[in-house]
């Protein structure tokens, strides 16, 4: 068991799709330890987004995530990081397989409704981000 973070961005808040991704993560069996609605701070879309500053996407992307609330969420079950990522399907939605969440919520590259963790450091490090340990569900580490 392990667990990973995911968020469901802007966009997908904004077209009131939180309800339909939750519910693929759950009917797969994924346990939720943490769920919150928030407004992520530039200093918070920062720290999570560090690895791409100095890009040329970077600002638009700090932009994109502060500019309207997020959910975020805590995810634990078996292979949770890779699984949940394969579920999500390809960052480009056009190269989504069919029955991913990108597939058929995500519109482009820049707006595709959700972000998991790559790894187990990345897991950890964005929990830490986004919740506090007392938040949390006790669950596995």
């Amino acid at each position: 068991m392990e667990r990973t973070f995911v968020m469901i961005k802007p966009d997908g808040v904004r077209r009131g799709l939180t309800a339909d991704i939750l519910a693929i993560f759950l009917r797969k069996g994924y346990r939720l330890l943490g769920l919150k609605l928030m407004r992520i701070s530039r200093e918070l879309a920062e720290r999570h987004y560090a690895e791409h500053q100095g890009k040329a996407f970077f600002e638009p992307l700090l932009a994109f995530m502060t500019g309207g609330p997020v959910v975020a969420m805590v995810l634990a079950g078996t292979d949770a990081i890779a699984t949940v990522r394969t579920l999500m399907g390809a960052t480009d939605p056009a190269k989504a397989q069919p029955g991913t969440i990108r597939s058929m919520f995500a519109t482009a590259v820049t707006e595709n409704v959700v972000h998991g963790s790559a790894s187990p450091e990345d897991a950890e490090r964005e929990i830490a981000l986004f919740f506090a340990p007392g938040e949390l569900l006790a669950g596995p580490a």
